[in-house]
């Protein structure tokens, strides 16, 4: 008996891995049900079925614009060429630009490298999607605080349009949420599930860093999205200043 014992044991190991790994999947989908169903869930989805619509709106316009464009040819071509020949050429062009207008339409996930590769204008729009598909599988703590960042995110956003690009507060803000954040959560799905609640030798799990991670760069857009707002108050009230010592003194304008 003792010699079975031997080789059962390191199956038995597995089997107890795999019976955990199988429950923390359970878990992640019970915790996602239980996130869908409270109010930061529910604000979560209407974000993101207002992305979605922004993203099939801007899909739409373009169809239009390559059909506008391919009556302008046929019209032009029918002018000099009989009508078949007009048809021909207007249905080519047509077919061309609708695969262009899917070819470069926004994805309903941007990867990693498409947040560092968008516009700062659209940044903070892409993170919040990019975010939205990043939720399955997060402890609570961080989906909680992964709303909090949407909520953040969707409040710079016109701030970040109206940013300088080159200036330095630019590429902090684009360094923080198009390398920072996807580095932190991406780091954490490379531990595997079981491992994630093991407390390594600084005393914190894989769960806990990636919590605290998330609270640092939640503070930190918080920060940003204060200073932003704080220097278009200050413009703001500069230009009043500057038309009350205009115009106060003398009551009318030049």
């Amino acid at each position: 008996m003792n010699d079975d014992t031997g080789p059962q044991q390191p199956m038995i190991h597995r089997a107890r891995t795999i019976a955990t790994g199988l429950a923390d999947v359970g878990l992640t989908h019970a915790e996602e049900l239980l996130r869908r169903l409270s109010p930061e869930g529910r604000e979560q989805a209407r974000r993101e079925r207002e992305a979605k619509a922004r993203r099939q709106k801007r899909v739409m316009i373009r169809l239009v614009l390559a059909a506008m464009a391919s009556l302008v040819a046929f019209g032009l071509v029918a002018i000099v060429a009989p009508a078949g020949l007009s048809l021909a050429v207007a249905s080519v062009l047509m077919l061309l630009l609708v695969t262009l207008v899917f070819l470069r339409a926004d994805p309903p996930a941007p990867g990693r490298e498409a947040l560092t590769e968008a516009p700062l204008a659209t940044l903070a729009e892409h993170a919040t999607i990019w975010l939205a598909a990043q939720r399955r599988g997060l402890p609570p703590p961080a989906l909680v605080l992964a709303d909090a960042m949407a909520g953040r995110l969707e409040a710079l956003a016109p701030q970040l349009a109206r940013l300088d690009s080159r200036s330095p507060a630019a590429a902090s803000l684009r360094k923080l949420i198009a390398e920072e954040l996807p580095a932190l959560v991406q780091g954490w799905r490379m531990v595997p599930i079981p491992a994630r609640r093991i407390r390594h030798a600084d005393g914190r799990t894989p769960d806990e860093h990636l919590v605290n991670g998330l609270q640092i760069i939640d503070a930190e857009l918080g920060r940003a999205s204060e200073q932003l707002g704080k220097t278009t108050l200050d413009d703001i009230a500069v230009q009043g200043r500057y038309l009350e010592l205009k115009y106060s003194d003398t009551g009318h304008a030049i």
